[in-house]
């Protein structure tokens, strides 16, 4: 059954804001594996079920590298991309990727989440008390969700107090998707330099924090402040829109509210289900470094392999009646950290942030609702990471 080469469906359904495009489904369906024709012209692949996405990210035989790829989404620049900037490990294939995790891995240690997670509950509580008193409505994306893990960015880079809350406000503008690209590009190089002078700092005065301790390791100043970079892109948005966007899919099911609330302990488990049923990084891309069988088709050398995380974590076949949002699910196996050597390296202090404050905003407000339609809440459509722009809630009072 092999078609014409098929372009990427990226349009989500009217109504349906946290399903996938419903093209991903019928493909998944019919041919899982299919030729796919990149805005570029290049003709590479599409994988779209859970078990070929998971083989296509475990296997070595396909890159990371962004030089090598033909990216997937419209509207990118033009030509091949650049190749990784320095201190970025998900544009690296081993063995210099292997350095860089090494030494990062060691990092998120079991006492730095205990330390993290005190953080995120005072850090949680000192938000929800300033919402209380500015009173509803609001809009919890600029309230809550973007700088409760802004703050704990800091924290893991150690900025200054005095330095947070305009680090807080810059790194608000780097993800504005209302902002001109432009604007954005600027705010984000200011962004990189602060963590670059910062980087050097602690060289000097090493702190304990992860920046601190990355400076006592053979990395140049070039690599520190490009893996604190890193951190921060990788760390900042991502979780800002989970807290968002999982916010509005916990609103937009009552019931599942209702669940949580009266089980605290499912917190754990309505967090991967979250992630699975959101999977908000919903598409990745390898290339292949030689001819590799997959399937039964063959994928050549220097071919493009776009995977859809987002349409993986909705495969029947790996999760019954995928398209319910479920916090009863036992949703582990799920790719919304990716998979194989580029797994999510901060998946563990990411799900402490959502154990945390999504819970938290549903005990401080059991009363918090949207304060406009859904269809009105703005989405971020076409970026690489599905969100929230805005989240107007409201609550009752006293």
């Amino acid at each position: 059954m092999h078609h014409d080469p098929v372009q990427l469906p990226y349009e989500r359904a009217e109504g349906r804001p946290f399903d996938p495009p419903p093209g991903l489904a019928r493909l998944r369906e019919q041919e899982p594996l299919t030729r796919m024709r990149y805005p570029d012209g290049h003709i590479g692949w599409l994988a779209t079920d859970h078990a070929t996405v998971r083989a296509i990210m475990a296997d070595s035989r396909f890159s990371s590298r962004y030089e090598l790829m033909h990216l997937p989404l419209p509207g990118g620049p033009e030509g091949p991309p650049p190749p990784a900037p320095v201190g970025d490990l998900s544009g690296l294939d081993a063995p210099e990727h292997t350095r860089y995790r090494r030494l990062l891995a060691g990092r998120f240690t079991v006492r730095r989440m205990r330390r993290l997670t005190a953080r995120v509950e005072q850090i949680t509580a000192e938000h929800l008390d300033a919402m209380e008193r500015h009173g509803p409505p609001l809009d919890l994306v600029e309230a809550y969700a973007h700088p409760v893990p802004a703050l704990l960015i800091c924290e893991l880079l150690g900025v200054p107090e005095a330095d947070r809350e305009v680090f807080t406000r810059r790194s608000a503008a780097v993800f504005d998707p209302e902002a001109p690209f432009d604007e954005q590009m600027a705010a984000f190089t200011r962004l990189t330099e602060y963590v670059h002078e910062l980087a050097l700092a602690k060289r000097k005065h090493p702190t304990d924090d992860v920046l601190g301790e990355l400076a006592g390791t053979d990395l140049t100043d070039a690599e520190l402040a490009g893996v604190g970079s890193f951190l921060l892109a990788a760390g900042l948005d991502t979780t800002a829109n989970m807290i968002g966007l999982g916010t509005f899919a916990l609103l937009s099911n009552p019931g599942q509210v209702a669940a949580l609330r009266a089980e605290p302990d499912l917190a754990d488990q309505a967090v991967e289900e979250l992630l699975r049923y959101l999977t908000i990084a919903h598409t990745g891309a390898r290339t292949a470094l030689e001819d590799v069988e997959v399937n039964g088709r063959l994928i050549k050398a220097g071919e493009t392999v776009t995977v859809s995380l987002q349409a993986a974590d909705r495969d029947p076949a790996r999760f019954p009646d995928p398209d319910t949002l479920d916090v009863r699910r036992k949703a582990t196996g799920h790719l919304a950290f990716g998979h194989g050597m580029h797994q999510c390296l901060g998946q563990q202090l990411a799900r402490v942030e959502m154990r945390v404050a999504i819970p938290a905003l549903f005990t401080r407000f059991p009363t918090l609702r949207p304060a406009v339609p859904p269809e009105e809440v703005p989405l971020r459509v076409n970026a690489t990471i599905h969100g929230v722009r805005r989240l107007p809630v409201t609550w009752d009072e006293g």
